[in-house]
């Protein structure tokens, strides 16, 4: 908006206000006087078209995005702490007990003993919040000396942790309640419970699908990819305090389309088939993610116009989805997923 307030131009302007009876060229009295002050003038509008950006939620971005969203009450989803299953033994791998409170370590993490499942059999909580605490699985090391503990392993995922919510996410939500008719449990209602859920990247609703009164909910994690069961009871949880007396929910995992991709391709002088490789496959992770419950089909046209577009590639043939020559269907609940990509030249 103030793109044309640049130094320059303020300074004359300025000058233009003194008469031409006094020396007004460069190095001046006057011109050096009215220089220094140009000069913060148009640091001033390059502050203000900053602020003004910040104010819409379009083009704002981190706490400022996240106050602009708070208004309609959508608030940012907080960093989650990974929740995970631990075995301890003693000698001859008899399962044995720790105290609650127990804290262990495993590649630079820590882990805190939080409940008991059964015997030998704990609930630990990673102490970094975030998806990193649901990387390291295997042999622990007590971060205080236990008796008789020979062996400590962290095991499944409870609870997945989750990075505080990004920006893009947050918008698009601010986006979907703003633009969609959310009223008392309609479709873009229970889209939306699903959706406030940390971990959640995106829920198709599927209303009346087992009679009268009924709802199912399909979930894809934050990388638009199955979720697992702890997620998937997590928003059935949630949804049953906010949803409408009477209606029966059904939270599901949405289930994956696994896409095989072959092709041959003549490569430009100078690249590699590596490097093709790397950003075909970035390529096509980002438009599975993009069309996920947005779409019923994966398009064969897209593939190859992607395929095409990366750098390197003069021309392809004998490209094949699944093995097929054509689009690849989905069905209500099915979400594609990338398996594998086979390029030769």
């Amino acid at each position: 908006m103030y793109e044309s307030m640049t130094y320059e131009i303020i300074l004359q302007r300025m000058l233009a206000r003194v008469p031409d009876t006094l020396d007004k060229r460069e190095g001046s009295v006057i011109y050096d006087a009215l220089s220094p002050a140009a000069l913060e003038l148009a640091l001033m509008y390059i502050e203000l078209d900053v602020n003004l950006k910040l104010g819409f939620a379009d083009t704002s971005n981190g706490n400022y995005l996240a106050m602009r969203t708070t208004e309609m009450g959508i608030d940012r989803n907080a960093a989650v702490y990974a929740l995970r299953k631990g075995f301890f033994y003693a000698a001859n791998n008899v399962p044995m007990d720790v105290d609650i409170g127990a804290r262990f370590t495993i590649d630079t993490l820590n882990y805190i003993v939080v409940e008991k499942i059964t015997t030998g059999q704990f609930k630990l909580q990673c102490e970094t919040a975030g998806e990193i605490g649901n990387i390291p699985f295997g042999n622990m090391v007590p971060v205080e000396h236990i008796d008789s503990l020979v062996k400590a392993e962290l095991a499944d995922i409870i609870t997945p942790g989750e990075d505080e919510e990004t920006d893009d996410s947050l918008r698009d939500r601010y986006h979907f309640r703003v633009r969609q008719p959310i009223t008392s449990g309609n479709i873009y209602h229970y889209k939306e419970w699903a959706r406030e859920v940390a971990g959640v990247g995106d829920a198709k609703v599927f209303p009346l699908w087992n009679g009268n009164g009924t709802v199912k909910v399909a979930i894809a994690d934050s990388d638009m990819k199955p979720a697992i069961p702890a997620l998937v009871t997590t928003v059935a949880e949630y949804i049953e305090t906010v949803h409408p007396i009477g209606a029966t929910v059904t939270v599901v995992s949405a289930t994956g389309k696994p896409l095989v991709i072959a092709a041959k391709v003549i490569l430009a002088a100078g690249y590699s088939l590596q490097s093709v490789y790397d950003s075909f496959y970035t390529a096509v992770q980002s438009y599975l993610k993009d069309i996920a419950f947005d779409s019923t089909y994966v398009s064969y046209a897209r593939i190859g116009t992607l395929l095409l577009s990366v750098a390197g590639v003069d021309d392809y043939s004998d490209l094949t989805i699944n093995g097929v020559a054509g689009n690849i269907t989905l069905a209500g609940e099915e979400i594609p997923v990338l398996g594998s990509i086979d390029l030769e030249v």
